[in-house]
């Protein structure tokens, strides 16, 4: 580290400071001879208080750690996906490391550590008076001091916001306020520093000390500890060290910056523009401190001569091993990553402030076993990698298939089509970003989230299920404007005529049609029975929510579509991420039950003690009955011609699904079994291109790569996990729906027809039969109650009958005259009309209707 000129007035202070120092020298010097001293002969100074407890933060095995983030491997183990750390340690236990390693750091650091007590007062005492001039005090401290030191930079470097702009450079201020005394405030710290080493060495033994001293040791940059050393700049592990590369290692404690050998270009170029300290030089200045460590190793006695003379033969050669954290590391998996990462940075479970958050992530050690299945993320990882274009010219293309355990909500898979890149330099146009398609904006994705097309129409479903509605119940579906519509109570107006996927005229139908054709028609004409309002209150109770975090059923960013209106309400133009859309397809496969989207499922911390992670958050949000009918008309989308029927993986599994296609921009597919649901989405990451106009690589048009893309991600859902069959659908939402038919007879065929069509019904004409001249109706059948959205087939008249006369209440007599008058010449009288005073009751045919004059006309009487 760089040093810093001092100035006449904080020399004078040190040296007032060194009075100081020299008053308590005799009670300290004692210490400096054994153990056995420092716990006798100075434990009575209150002065001091040097045996009060240690802080915390000096416990030998509490060095700042990495985290690590793991997924169950493709053989059900888990495997670590990424680290994150501000400091690359991976502590290790004492029979962990080489004995040579231990052998170069004591003979060139501290050759009478296990006979002192702790420090060494004299060295300790000039290293102060070098401290007045400015200079650091390493070479004169203990292992058990430098240990004290170590600790009090990490605690200082604990508390720098990893955020702030000027990060590295209070980074580097922590090691100068530790490392370099400043007048009075140094050899203060001077005292505390020697004042706690005395008690660790009551505390600890002297290998526990050691230990702790290679775990928390700087050797350069962000490299901590003797393990992520040996990794480092050997691509070894510490137990694994020869005498060269423990020489070379001991050697960098004193500066690591200075003597590290990943650089090389150099260290520090001179005032000639000459590199120094890098491969051009053979990394001469680490070369002679690392000479140095042997010459002393062999000193003590602890090498032979000859392999003194073969290790200082011997050049630096590192054999660098590339550290990484975050989640770039992680690779394909890396925006799965991204989102565990948000979900610690934003949990409560992870730390009270955003702040602390991120500190416990980066220095608290924690190993946290995540959701993510290799068996199934593999398998989606190919099938986006395969399918969706990574860039494409004219187009940013966009796609992520995700996948999740419907009973729990755990995210079992994350794929997308781009490279992870989070620096400043990441290329959407070549495919290079660190958004996750997959996820809400709190949780790394996009701003807004993406049109989810007519997987939405879900909730128009569920509403009309929740109604007391029937999947069964016919409506007329065919192409025209609905309205009115009912939203939030109010009676509303829609103008708006909306056509249909290519665009199809339409139909009259049951629900169960609509859903497996996903008839944009047939759902409006089911929305007109519900209120608008009601059917976004379903999809915010299964978790759904736009993009931004806004709630779906009063935010929005399409500023000339209110949420609440027909066609974003029913339709499906809110931009909402395939996460929640998932989840809410969940709930159905998962009898109502909406359990919300989790990616962590254990966290140890550095001391092996569990961690609670973020709570499983499970609610009962649909009966039963709702979900198993609402699966049974949505198994129809995965069936035969339904819509989805290409996605599915025909393992014999039964799914349940939905297609969404918005404006021919965006494209979703959602499919589930009972255990697992998958979504994807292919579309537009920004812009407005049709994707049919552009094909993948095997000839695939854009729009429709979503269904060998949920096909696949399924498949290997489905053979991981076995699911069982949907529920029966509930006898009342399964039902034949009657409704009373008007009676047109007599009416012109153009009223009958609208009055049949205006009470939900379809209109076929028959062939005329026999009935008076002119435009009218002569029968319908049938007449009375049908099916809503029946067939009624309505008869005209041929003009070749005659109107039955109306002769209730005449005698016998005066009806006879009356019909044959009108042309029947086939009449009968029951005996009822034998009575002298009986009058006519009825007739058949009846009285007004249209007969053929040679029909026989049969009379009751009274």
């Amino acid at each position: 580290m760089p040093q810093k000129n001092r100035t006449v007035k904080g020399a004078l202070g040190g040296v007032l400071g060194l009075v100081g120092l020299s008053a308590v020298a005799g009670l300290l010097v004692a210490a400096s001879v054994t153990p056995v001293l420092a716990m006798t002969g100075i434990a009575g100074s209150e002065a001091l208080n040097i045996f009060e407890d240690l802080p915390e933060n000096l416990q030998v095995d509490a060095p700042m750690q990495q985290s690590t983030i793991y997924a169950t491997g493709l053989d059900g183990n888990p495997v670590a996906l990424a680290s994150f750390y501000e400091q690359k340690r991976v502590p290790v236990a004492y029979d962990q490391i080489a004995p040579v390693m231990y052998d170069a750091i004591l003979s060139s650091e501290d050759k009478n550590f296990y006979t002192h007590g702790g420090i060494n007062l004299g060295a300790t005492v000039k290293a102060a008076v070098g401290n007045v001039a400015g200079t650091t005090d390493r070479g004169a401290s203990t292992i058990t001091q430098q240990y004290v030191k170590n600790v009090q930079v990490q605690e200082c470097e604990q508390n720098v916001d990893t955020a702030a702009e000027d990060y590295s450079a209070q980074v580097e201020q922590c090691f100068l306020d530790a490392a370099v005394a400043k007048g009075g405030e140094g050899v203060e710290r001077k005292l505390q520093e020697m004042r706690f080493a005395l008690q660790i060495e009551k505390e600890y033994s002297k290998n526990a000390i050691l230990l702790g001293y290679l775990n928390i040791a700087n050797f350069g940059g962000t490299i901590y500890g003797i393990e992520a050393a040996a990794n480092r700049y050997f691509s070894t592990s510490a137990a694994n060290l020869t005498l060269v590369q423990a020489a070379t290692i001991a050697g960098m404690v004193q500066e690591p910056n200075r003597f590290r050998i990943d650089r090389p270009e150099g260290i520090w170029t001179d005032d000639a523009g000459v590199a120094h300290n890098g491969e051009a030089d053979g990394y001469k200045e680490t070369k002679e401190r690392r000479d140095y460590v042997l010459n002393r190793l062999l000193a003590d006695k602890k090498i032979t001569q000859a392999a003194h003379d073969e290790a200082v033969a011997t050049p630096v050669t590192p054999a660098l091993s590339e550290p990484q954290q975050g989640c770039g590391a992680a690779g394909d998996n890396a925006y799965f990553c991204q989102y565990v990462k948000a979900v610690i940075e934003n949990d409560p479970a992870f730390g009270d402030t955003e702040s602390e958050r991120k500190a416990n992530l980066r220095r608290g050690g924690m190993q946290i076993y995540t959701s993510l299945d290799l068996r199934v993320q593999q398998t989606a990882i190919d099938a986006v990698k395969a399918q969706v274009p990574q860039a494409m010219p004219g187009i940013l293309v966009g796609g992520t298939g995700v996948s999740i355990e419907a009973t729990t909500g755990r995210v079992l898979a994350m794929a997308q089509n781009t490279v992870f890149n989070e620096t400043g330099e990441a290329n959407l146009a070549a495919g290079e970003t660190s958004q996750v398609f997959a996820a809400d904006k709190q949780h790394g994705g996009s701003t807004y989230g993406f049109e989810t097309g007519s997987t939405y129409k879900l909730f128009t479903l569920l509403a009309w299920l929740e109604s007391g509605h029937s999947v069964n119940q016919v409506l007329d579906g065919r192409l025209k404007t609905f309205s009115p519509f009912t939203k939030c109570g109010d009676r509303v107006t829609n103008t708006a005529k909306i056509n249909n996927f290519g665009n199809s005229g339409g139909s009259v139908g049951s629900v169960r049609q609509f859903t497996a054709q996903s008839l944009n028609t047939g759902f409006l004409a089911m929305a007109q029975q519900l209120d608008l309002c009601k059917i976004n209150e379903v999809a915010k109770r299964l978790g759904v929510h736009y993009g931004n975090g806004d709630d779906i059923t009063t935010g929005g960013t399409n500023v000339n579509l209110a949420p609440n209106d027909p066609f974003p309400t029913v339709l499906g133009s809110k931009s909402v991420a395939p996460l929640q859309v998932a989840g809410a397809y969940a709930t159905v496969a998962n009898n109502g039950v909406f359990c919300e989207p989790r990616v962590i499922d254990r966290v140890v911390g550095a001391n092996g003690d569990e961690i609670p992670p973020p709570q499983e958050k499970c609610s009962q949000q649909l009966t039963p009955e709702v979900a198993a009918t609402a699966a049974y008309a949505l198994r129809g989308v995965m069936e035969g011609n339904g819509t989805g029927s290409r996605a599915n993986p025909g393992d014999g599994t039964q799914l349940i699904g939905k297609t969404g296609t918005a404006e021919k921009e965006h494209t979703m597919l959602v499919e589930s079994s009972t255990k697992v649901t998958t979504a994807v989405w292919v579309g537009n990451i920004d812009g407005r291109e049709p994707l049919n106009s552009f094909r993948n690589n095997e000839g695939t048009r854009l729009g429709d790569i979503r269904y060998g893309l949920a096909r696949a991600i399924q498949g290997a859902a489905d053979a991981v996990y076995p699911a069982d069959p949907f529920p029966r659908p509930d006898d009342k939402l399964v039902r034949q729906v009657l409704t009373d038919v008007p009676n047109v007879v007599g009416k012109s065929v153009g009223e009958a027809t609208s009055i049949i069509e205006a009470a939900g019904f379809s209109v076929a004409v028959g062939d005329p039969v026999d009935g008076p001249a002119g435009d009218v109706v002569v029968a319908q059948d049938p007449s009375g109650q049908a099916p809503s959205g029946a067939t009624i087939t309505i008869s005209p008249s041929n003009g070749q009958g005659v109107t039955v006369p109306d002769i209730t209440g005449q005698s016998k007599s005066a009806a006879q005259s009356a019909l044959f008058g009108a042309g029947f010449s086939s009449i009968s009288f029951d005996s009822s009309c034998n009575p002298p005073n009986s009058v006519v009751s009825s007739t058949d045919p009846a009285a007004n209707t249209s007969a053929n004059r040679s029909t026989a006309i049969s009379v009751t009487c009274r």
